[in-house]
């Protein structure tokens, strides 16, 4: 090889590395600014907190890999949340073995307070909102979930793969549902 095509060499694979380290650190920043409320929203699918954690992983694998071939992402965020989304219903499927997650544990966990009857007005106060968020339609509560983590209708939309008028009448009627409950 001679030391014009040497030099040719390394001039074409400077751009290519420096694209890779460019995707490298977006995959990082949007890492760092989504992978908390991805694990939580993967929570609310149900999996458990070790599963939640490799999902959230697995999704930003995806996203390099989806970025490293050159596919072109328009919406980041929605992107994310919808293949969080799918991965987690999948892992959910085949984690259905396990014992589910007692909401009741954190409350059971915690020291009981100086005052038993307020202790025992909360957890019942808490009880009443669970089986509420319970007997919302699974698009409702997978709405309400995704505002919760500070996504836009169209975000949720793309997540979910329904409108942004449909995420507006799926949130509208969760939260009739809650605030009926709430004042009974």
């Amino acid at each position: 090889m001679s030391a014009s095509s040497a030099s040719q060499a390394k001039v074409q694979l400077l751009p290519r590395e420096e694209t890779l380290d460019n995707l490298q650190d977006r995959v990082a920043q949007l890492y760092e600014e989504s992978r908390n409320d991805v694990y939580r929203y993967l929570l609310t699918l149900g999996l458990y907190p070790p599963c939640a954690q490799e999902c959230v992983q697995e999704v930003f694998l995806r996203l390099y890999s989806t970025l490293k071939r050159g596919e072109a992402i328009e919406n980041y965020k929605g992107w994310i949340f919808r293949v969080a989304h799918n991965h987690g219903l999948r892992v959910r499927a085949r984690q259905s073995a396990e014992e589910p997650f007692d909401p009741g544990l954190e409350s059971a966990l915690r020291a009981a307070g100086p005052n038993p009857e307020r202790t025992l007005m909360d957890r019942e106060r808490q009880l009443q909102f669970h089986s509420a968020v319970e007997s919302l339609s699974e698009q409702q509560k997978r709405c309400l979930f995704l505002r919760l983590e500070g996504l836009h209708y169209p975000e949720i939309g793309a997540a979910l793969g329904i409108s942004p008028s449909a995420v507006g009448e799926f949130l509208r009627r969760a939260l009739m549902r809650l605030k009926k409950v709430r004042n009974e």
